[in-house]
């Protein structure tokens, strides 16, 4: 094992050294987590004569909102190619290939440390590579030849503004009126993008909730991501109701014999909450029939395959790797044990017990006419998704009242209330309160400067726990502060886009104007 910090940036890298001492493989933490290769920089004694699919080859692969440029380079000697792969807005360089094959105009190669793979043919000019980019899903790939290669992109740094005492809840309006105006007129809540964000805030038991674009107080928006607090949450409940371990290998939860036991350390329930299992962020099975509604087949057929044959061998010196696949399995496995759907689990669980009616997977027909129309990138109308196997990575969808009820019981587990009756402390709302401590406890590291409990992660330098989410439509962002006695959520109708999540940048300009800190700038 390796492992060294740059504190100029923030930076950390961990890993392994391979055996013959030529690379080391790992991953770097800045903000995020990605894999970071490293070769022993060897002279390479490049052929005579090139083969004709060497070079330096440049394309983009779209993934709903994501636009990321790859960059291939690929050589030859003794009659065998080689190549690396450079994902250039990722910063995640130089990651080596194997299995290359170039056969008359075809050519292939793997990308082990991403799980990914690239297939197709070089056009007759040998100009282009035309094919597709396996990583969980096949997305079109083509390569262009180029003459240089190109640098990583270094991110802009955010701009702030400054800094204000704390701006009560009353107050919070008047402020994000002034600091969303540029948003307003030609930004993502413009009137031509079709976006409208709601804005949930609680502060002291003092709530507002705020309304900006094309939506209505209690209009509905898919959470993404967000859902996986709730599978942290029906974790904790049934680890209170003595239901399931904490410890206990997922395997143990699954059919019978859906996956063998491994031979040292499985994969456990906690490690999956805590995207501690090693496991990639999506099957290698996920083949979406309609790329706009992408998860809508994946089936637990399809889960326990994949399952079935990647295995839950838990590997040595595993480190925070986040999985929608992970939080996807849980909610599955939960939904196993309790022999229930996970929609039938999460109301059973959280949201009957905390009375939030407008939490739900699948919208009643009244619950339909209130569902924000959802925004892709380029403000084109997006596809509601509906997700099946994964439900328990992002398959909710909620209001900002009901958000606001939920992020209140977060910062008040003891005033939750409790069904009368003599069974009280075994039911859901009985066990209810001792299940949110337990989701908020901090129980490893994820990216620099935070922590995760049961699926929110926590930010040591605020005291803040959240999460974010994101859709082909939609995105969120959901925080709260036990300390300080306040929380917020973030509903936008609109996707991610190329400059990152406007929801994200919203929710935490709000959390910094609530504790009177820079405030990260809402202009674009």
């Amino acid at each position: 094992m390796l492992s060294f910090d740059v504190p100029s940036v923030g930076g950390k890298w961990h890993g392994t050294i391979s055996g013959d001492g030529a690379m080391l493989n790992g991953s770097w933490s800045q903000g995020t987590e990605m894999p970071l290769v490293f070769r022993r920089e060897e002279p390479f004694a490049a052929a005579e004569k090139p083969s004709r699919v060497d070079g330096i080859w440049l394309g983009t692969i779209e993934a709903g909102a994501a636009k990321l440029r790859v960059q291939v380079q690929v050589k030859s000697r003794a009659g065998k190619e080689y190549c690396s792969l450079d994902s250039l807005d990722q910063g995640a360089m130089g990651l080596p290939c194997d299995n290359v094959q170039f056969n008359v105009d075809h050519f292939s190669f793997e990308v082990p440390a991403v799980h990914g793979r690239w297939s197709g043919t070089l056009t007759a000019n040998g100009k282009e590579l035309v094919g597709s980019w396996s990583q969980g899903q096949d997305l079109p790939l083509r390569l262009i030849r180029q003459t240089v290669a190109l640098s990583p992109t270094a991110p802009e740094p955010p701009k702030y503004d400054a800094a204000v005492p704390a701006v009560p809840v009353g107050e919070l309006k008047a402020m994000l009126d002034r600091d969303l105006a540029a948003a307003l007129n030609e930004g993502a809540l413009a009137p031509a993008t079709g976006g409208g964000v709601v804005i949930g805030v609680v502060h002291r038991g003092t709530r507002r909730i705020l309304v900006y674009g094309p939506a209505r107080e209690d209009s509905i928006f898919e959470i993404g991501s967000v859902s996986k607090t709730f599978t942290g949450l029906i974790l904790a409940q049934m680890v209170a109701q003595h239901k399931v371990k904490l410890d206990e290998p997922v395997r143990e939860l699954l059919p019978r014999g859906t996956v063998a036991k491994p031979q040292g350390t499985e994969i456990t329930v906690l490690d999956l909450a805590t995207q501690q299992s090693g496991l990639p962020r999506m099957p290698d099975n996920f083949h979406p029939a309609d790329q706009q509604d992408p998860y809508a087949d994946y089936r637990p057929a399809n889960l326990y395959e994949f399952i079935g044959k990647h295995g839950v061998s838990k590997p040595a010196n595993t480190a925070f790797n986040y999985s929608n696949l992970g939080l996807g399995l849980l909610g599955q496995a939960l939904a196993n044990r309790a022999a229930m759907t996970y929609p039938e689990l999460l109301k059973a669980e959280i949201t009957g017990p905390l009375e939030l009616n407008d939490t739900v997977v699948k919208l009643s027909p009244e619950q339909e006419k209130r569902f924000a129309a959802g925004h892709t990138e380029k403000h084109t109308t997006a596809h509601a998704w509906n997700l099946d196997a994964l439900a328990g990575a992002g398959a909710i969808r909620s209001t900002a009242s009901d958000m606001l009820a939920y992020l209140e019981a977060q910062l008040h587990p003891n005033m939750v209330k409790r069904e009368a009756g003599s069974a009280a402390a075994d039911s859901p709302s009985g066990t209810l309160a001792s299940a949110l401590q337990m989701s908020h406890e901090v129980r490893a590291d994820a990216m620099p400067s935070m922590k995760v409990g049961l699926a929110w992660l926590f930010e040591t330098k605020t005291g803040n726990f959240w999460h974010n989410g994101g859709t082909g439509g939609y995105s969120s962002y959901a925080f709260f502060n036990p300390k300080e006695d306040y929380a917020a959520v973030v509903l936008f109708n609109t996707t991610i886009g190329g400059n990152g999540s406007f929801a994200d940048r919203l929710g935490e300009h709000i959390a910094e104007r609530l504790s009177g800190k820079p405030a990260i700038s809402l202009k674009e």
